[in-house]
């Protein structure tokens, strides 16, 4: 699957929360539809984004793993 996004967030570095809430603060910017890649360093980031986009209702559209990165895909929904 290949995602094309709108826009790119890079937390890398950062440590939980960090990454989750510069995600919500992005996605909040965004229109219902666009989908934003968020890169991460913090290897809890991928059970934090399930959890948040869980909880958000916004889409998980893919995560993947490229060396310490985990790259995810995250669609506003609402």
């Amino acid at each position: 699957m290949s995602v094309t996004p709108d826009e790119t967030l890079d937390c890398s570095g950062l440590a939980c929360p960090m990454p989750i809430l510069k995600t919500k603060k992005a996605i909040d910017a965004l229109k219902v539809g666009q989908v934003l890649k968020m890169i991460a360093t913090d290897p809890g980031s991928s059970s934090d984004m399930n959890a948040w986009t869980q909880k958000t209702g916004h889409e998980l559209l893919e995560s993947q793993q490229d060396g310490n990165k985990f790259i995810f895909f995250i669609k506003k929904t609402k």
